[in-house]
């Protein structure tokens, strides 16, 4: 992640000196954070997904009479006490306490002698449910994070702005120490800003347990 910001900051140094490569080193951060952040959203939530699948075919089989070492073969590597644990990247915490939720649920059917298949579908409909309701929250909040990101890129309208009434804003905001103070200024509002909405918009975390 540090290569890619330093790269631009590299590259726009000659072009606009060291004003201009910490700013556009400071934006190619927040967008390499971005995307990696967003990238790693969308595996967890199709590692969970499939763990979901997985419990949903393992009651199923359960319910054919198929043998209990049988129906979970498939869910057996997932942290199954006394199997090799997959790394914690792998496995996301969401996942983890998930898989942890089923383990325990068979452990107790085999112990007591209850029906397996009856405990996993349960499981099975409690997380579906919580996953609904982060994706609304998800949805909800949208909009909000939107208008934050939007409103981080409005500086640039503000200097195409300048340039379409005829002053040259560029040289005063990367040549002269005023225009670095208000560069290093607005630059530390739009990341607080962001950070900020990010924090107050931030949809629930996905449960595995309660």
């Amino acid at each position: 992640m540090v290569a890619a910001p330093a790269l631009a900051g590299v590259l726009a140094a000659p072009l606009g000196g060291p004003v201009a490569a910490a700013v556009v080193a400071a934006y190619t951060a927040v967008a390499v954070w971005a995307v990696r952040r967003r990238t790693r959203q969308r595996q967890q939530a199709d590692r969970r997904a499939t763990v979901l699948d997985l419990l949903s075919s393992a009651a199923a089989d359960l319910r054919a009479g198929l043998p209990a070492q049988t129906a979970l073969a498939e869910l057996a590597p997932l942290a199954r006490p006394g199997s090799p644990a997959p790394s914690a990247a792998a496995v996301p915490a969401s996942v983890q306490s998930l898989v942890a939720r089923i383990w325990a649920a068979v452990a107790l059917a085999e112990a007591t002698g209850a029906p397996a298949a009856e405990v996993l579908e349960r499981i099975e409909v409690d997380a579906r449910g919580d996953d609904r309701a982060a994706a609304g929250a998800a949805a909800q909040v949208a909009g909000a994070r939107a208008t934050s990101w939007l409103l981080a890129v409005l500086p640039l309208a503000g200097l195409g702005l300048g340039y379409t009434i005829g002053a040259d804003p560029l040289p005063v905001l990367l040549h002269t120490p005023v225009g670095a103070a208000c560069a290093a200024g607005a630059l530390l509002l739009q990341l607080g800003g962001l950070a900020w909405t990010g924090r107050i918009v931030r949809p629930p975390t996905v449960a595995g347990a309660r």
